[in-house]
């Protein structure tokens, strides 16, 4: 299981299962981002980005590796936190995004570390913040949005889970052996280099974790549905584009919009009435 079973507890209405009763949990490392822009992006630190987006609502492309997914997630927790406006881009995975971010299709994203930090290294990218609660390791001079940002965090994490009946017992051999794991030198200077930290816990820690991170990021996709999405709570769409020779097949699950030349494909099944896309995505 991972941070997505928090965020899929909002974003589908529908699921058949209780993600924090149903399923007893043990931790892994979380996974930190950073915000990323490409390096002819007029910022050079986090307040001037969020003066130069205030200056500029709504006209700075916000790369993600999907709608719902971290970077889409991250991106809005910042937007809700700081009081700004950026244009959502989702892309169908990571690897686009960032390949259209070093193209200066989009300008920034909020991309998990370990996939931007060898462009970090290599000028590619320019990081200016990563969403840990404190600096890494890894990127000691980078400082942290909550710096700027109080109380911004923002990280993707993991877990072994186990039916809710589990005994006490057969959990707790587990959760010792997970955190002695988790204490291996090695292992611990391998996964920094990544951008995660140990994150020990007991069973009722970690449970409380869990419970936290479900609320927490209910708020920010009722924002961000409320007021960007136009659609309701359980309803996705897909968003990829058309080249203008491409024939489209109007089936059930999708339609064609007049969005220039875009798909929309609905995760939820509705009909071309109801489908509705984020934003018009210019098309290069």
């Amino acid at each position: 299981m991972t941070s997505a079973n928090a965020w899929n507890a909002t974003l589908y209405a529908n699921l058949n299962f209780d993600f924090i009763s149903d399923i007893a949990s043990r931790q892994q490392p979380p996974r930190y981002g950073v915000l990323v822009v490409h390096p002819s992006f007029p910022a050079n630190s986090v307040p001037e980005f969020i003066a130069y987006t205030k200056a500029n609502p709504g006209k700075i492309n916000m790369g993600s590796g999907g709608v719902g997914s971290g970077s889409h997630l991250w991106g809005e927790l910042f937007k809700m936190m700081a009081g700004v406006d950026m244009l959502h881009v989702p892309y169908r995975g990571g690897g686009p995004a960032v390949a259209d971010l070093l193209t200066h299709q989009v300008q920034i994203m909020f991309d998990t570390l370990a996939t931007s930090i060898g462009h970090i290294r290599n000028g590619a990218l320019r990081a200016l913040a990563v969403t840990a609660a404190t600096r890494l390791v890894v990127l000691p001079d980078v400082p942290t949005l909550a710096e700027f940002v109080p109380g911004y965090e923002a990280a993707g994490w993991g877990g072994f889970g186990a039916p809710r009946n589990t005994s006490a017992e057969i959990l707790d051999k587990l959760n010792k052996e997970i955190n002695a794991g988790l204490a291996d030198p090695v292992f611990k200077a391998l996964i920094a280099d990544l951008g995660s930290e140990p994150m020990p816990m007991t069973p009722t820690e970690f449970a409380r974790f869990i419970a936290a991170e479900t609320d927490k990021w209910a708020e920010v996709i009722k924002f961000a549905s409320g007021r960007l999405f136009g659609w309701p709570i359980g309803r996705a769409c897909l968003i990829y584009r058309l080249w203008p020779e491409e024939e489209v097949d109007q089936g059930d699950q999708s339609a064609l919009i007049p969005a220039g030349g875009m798909r929309c494909v609905c995760v939820a099944h509705c009909g071309p009435q109801e489908c509705r896309c984020f934003h018009p995505r210019r098309m290069s």
